[in-house]
């Protein structure tokens, strides 16, 4: 349930109704009494009642508000209700539905409604008095609370204490987003979820964020959110392969150390995690169609297991990049549900080796539709969702506008995904610039920007200075 409300006393007033069916005690503040609320929130939390708040500003009287009728059939509507403000109806509503019978109220202000508009309970000014007993309810032990912390939900958080909920404080909506809260829920059963603030809805998306959290995985430089808040810096290749790009140009322990150094440098550079990466061609365009006749060499998992089982000891983010020939995305990426089971995983989709029915690497470029990788992404998003895994990149790599088509009808909305797209252009400065201005017109909103510095093609390699300082500056940023 995801609690909204404009103002601190409709949170309260909406936390109260949430947790408590009945309270003969509850604690008053007015809502701009601030010296006052600490008090009220540890002494709610003492009695195990609610916190609510009455309406800031000067109490009016029900004697100077129109005149009650006191002839005719009808004897009209009793002083109190007569010229109260929709928060002061609101706020007795409560009183009556919880069935207070005392009102514990801290500060003059809160006294002082309590007087004039609070009707049949006792109020009781805790100003120094000792706090007066209270038959405790069952505390709600299977709740779990989330809350914005804000000054505005501080009494509904008092409330919530005082249920004997688990309330976990938050800085924003999404809890996997916190190394914090993370470890707060991590291994905690989640039972039923309470939010307090209409940013963290809807509902469902919301519990699966917060049992993703509970299993305490976090990917490499924090949080189970991969953009924005890091950059991923890596080498992209295939184990053992030198020609094809830098990660295959050492052992896995080497890769392991260079991937670490070329991150190391970006991280002097700028303010966020940079998290070393490999991006592991996973199938490999080839010249021949081979036995299964798609014009792609799928590595086996038991090679690259050892790798990614590396990685993750290292702190090492890893991308699976798929180049699947005649076949298509989809069908490649499940040959490696098991690898992308581990929490540090993602994937690259590589359109210009997906190829028509009629083509051969190295003859045409291939291309893909937006249809297909919407398709894979839904597979993965649902895969990432009923895992509870961090979320995972989805990388889609482009150097020509039409190696994609229907680009504009990308998705990028997947909770479970941060959507990719990477720029691999080579060439001189003046080119790579050229690629990436066309790639930037037009793309989907959402889409988050990476871009590949090559060692032997780009005349000269960007420095890491120079690739920081592009454009917007690129997240992902890879090493062939």
């Amino acid at each position: 349930m995801v609690l909204g409300g404009g103002t601190a006393a409709e949170i309260a007033l909406g936390t109260s109704r949430a947790l408590y069916a009945e309270s003969p005690s509850l604690v008053l503040v007015a809502a701009d009494d601030t010296t006052s609320l600490g008090r009220g929130a540890t002494t709610a939390v003492e009695l195990g009642v609610p916190l609510l708040l009455s309406p800031a500003g000067t109490v009016p009287s029900p004697a100077a508000a129109t005149p009650v009728p006191t002839t005719g059939a009808s004897a009209g509507p009793t002083p109190a209700a007569v010229g109260a403000t929709p928060a002061t109806t609101a706020l007795r509503a409560e009183l009556s539905r919880l069935g207070a019978q005392t009102i514990v109220t801290v500060g003059s202000s809160a006294t002082a409604w309590g007087h004039e508009w609070a009707g049949g309970p006792t109020v009781v000014p805790l100003d120094g008095a000792p706090v007066p007993p209270a038959v405790r309810p069952e505390p709600l032990t299977d709740l779990l609370v989330l809350a914005l912390d804000r000054p505005v939900n501080a009494a509904a958080v008092a409330t919530a204490r005082a249920s004997g909920a688990r309330v976990v404080l938050t800085a924003g909506p999404d809890p996997r987003t916190s190394d914090a809260v993370i470890k707060a829920l991590a291994g905690q059963p989640t039972g039923h979820i309470l939010a307090i603030d209409s940013t963290f809805g809807p509902a469902p998306r919301l519990r699966s964020r917060v049992e993703t959290a509970a299993t305490g995985a976090v990917l490499p430089g924090g949080g189970q959110v991969v953009f924005p808040g890091r950059r991923l810096v890596a080498l992209y290749g295939h184990p053992g392969n030198a020609l094809l790009g830098s990660l295959g140009e050492q052992s896995m322990t080497a890769s392991i150390a260079r991937a670490k150094q070329v991150a190391g440098v970006y991280q002097s550079l700028v303010k966020e995690p940079v998290a070393p990466t490999f991006e592991i061609i996973a199938t490999i365009a080839s010249r021949g169609a081979g036995a299964d006749g798609n014009y792609s060499s799928e590595s086996p998992v038991s090679l690259l297991r050892p790798w990614l089982d590396a990685a993750r000891n290292a702190g090492i983010y890893v991308i699976l990049d798929l180049q699947p020939g005649r076949t298509d995305f989809l069908t490649q990426a499940k040959l490696y549900s098991s690898l992308l089971m581990y929490p540090n995983v993602g994937l690259a989709l590589d359109p210009e080796w997906r190829l028509k029915p009629d083509q051969v690497h190295l003859v045409q470029t291939g291309s893909v539709s937006a249809d297909e990788i919407n398709q894979t992404a839904s597979w993965l998003a649902e895969f990432t969702r009923e895992h509870k895994l961090p979320q995972k990149v989805l990388m889609v790599h482009q150097f020509r506008l039409d190696m994609v088509t229907g680009r504009s009808g990308l998705r990028t909305d997947f909770d479970e995904l941060s959507v990719v797209i990477h720029a691999d252009g080579f060439g001189s400065a003046g080119q790579k610039f050229n690629t990436w201005r066309g790639l930037r017109s037009g793309a989907p909103a959402g889409v988050f920007w990476g871009w590949k510095n090559f060692y032997d093609e780009d005349k000269p390699t960007f420095t890491p200075n120079q690739t920081v300082a592009i454009s917007p500056s690129p997240l992902v940023i890879t090493y062939q």
